[in-house]
C-alpha cells in the first residue's frame, strides 16, 4: 500500500535539487502544488504561469507585473514571489516561456503552472500545451485521485483526447492503468519536455476511499517505466 506523503514534504518527495526549473501541467491541484514548492524550495524563487490564472490566486505572496531580470533578482533575494505578465479584471496572465528561460539562469528557482484543466482531475495536452520553457529540469504532472475509476467524460478535460491515448472510449472509466499510459505517454505528460529534463508524477487528493485506485496506478506506473518518480499525497480539503 502506497503511503501518501504530507503536502509540506512534496519538494523533498520530488528530489528537487538547489537549482531546478519545475513546470507544473496535469489535472486539478497544479496551483496548489506551485505554492507548496514556493514555500519549501530554498533560495530565490520565483512562482509564475505561461497561461492564465485567477488574480487572486498569489498565495498572500509579492506579485510583480513584467519585472525586469535585475528586479526578479533584487525581489526573490528577500522572498518568494509571483510574477506575471498583467492582471485584467479577475484574471491573471502569464509570461512568455523565454522570461523563464532568462531569471532560470539568475536566480536558484523557477516554478510554473504551465497548463490548465478547467479544474478538472485529469486531462491531456492540445497540440499547443503545455507552454512550457526549453530549461526546464522537472515536468511534474498532477492527477487528481478522484479522476480514477470514473467515467473519463465526466472528469476529465479534453476527454477525446485522454480516451485517445488510453485506447479506449470517452465513456469507458479511467482505470489507473489507463491514467498510467496517458502520464508515460510522448502526447501526455510527458509532451514538451526537453530531453534534459525528467517526469515526475504527483498524484493529489489521495483518501481511503480511492487507496486502491492509487496503489493500482503507483504499481502501474512504476511497472511501464522503472525509476519514474511518482509523489502521492494527502487529501487536502481545498485543492486549486
Amino acid at each position: 500500500m502506497v503511503e501518501p506523503t504530507p503536502l509540506s514534504q512534496l519538494a523533498r518527495s520530488l528530489d528537487l535539487g538547489l537549482h531546478e526549473h519545475v513546470a507544473i501541467v496535469g489535472g486539478g491541484g497544479k496551483t496548489t502544488v506551485l505554492h507548496a514548492l514556493g514555500d519549501q524550495l530554498h533560495g530565490s524563487v520565483a512562482l509564475t504561469c505561461t497561461t492564465k490564472m485567477g488574480h487572486d490566486q498569489h498565495g498572500g505572496r509579492p506579485v510583480l507585473l513584467s519585472p525586469s531580470v535585475d528586479e526578479v533578482v533584487t525581489a526573490t533575494a528577500v522572498s518568494p514571489v509571483m510574477i506575471w505578465k498583467a492582471t485584467e479584471r479577475q484574471k491573471a496572465f502569464g509570461v512568455p516561456p523565454e522570461w523563464c528561460n532568462l531569471w532560470f539562469r539568475a536566480i536558484d528557482h523557477v516554478v510554473i503552472e504551465a497548463d490548465g484543466s478547467r479544474q478538472r482531475p485529469f486531462k491531456a495536452p492540445a497540440e499547443y500545451e503545455p507552454v512550457a520553457p526549453s530549461s526546464v529540469t522537472v515536468m511534474a504532472s498532477v492527477i487528481g485521485a478522484d479522476a480514477l475509476g470514473r467515467v473519463i467524460a465526466d472528469q476529465c478535460h479534453r476527454p477525446l483526447r485522454v480516451a485517445a491515448l488510453a485506447g479506449c472510449t470517452a465513456y469507458q472509466r479511467l482505470t489507473p492503468q489507463a491514467a498510467a499510459t496517458v502520464l508515460l505517454h510522448e502526447r501526455g505528460a510527458r509532451k514538451e519536455l526537453a530531453d534534459t529534463g525528467r517526469l515526475a508524477i504527483v498524484i493529489t487528493k489521495v483518501a481511503d476511499v480511492n487507496r486502491s485506485f492509487v496503489d493500482d496506478l503507483v504499481a502501474a506506473l512504476t511497472l511501464m517505466e522503472p525509476g519514474v518518480t511518482v509523489v502521492a499525497v494527502e487529501h487536502h480539503d481545498r485543492v486549486v
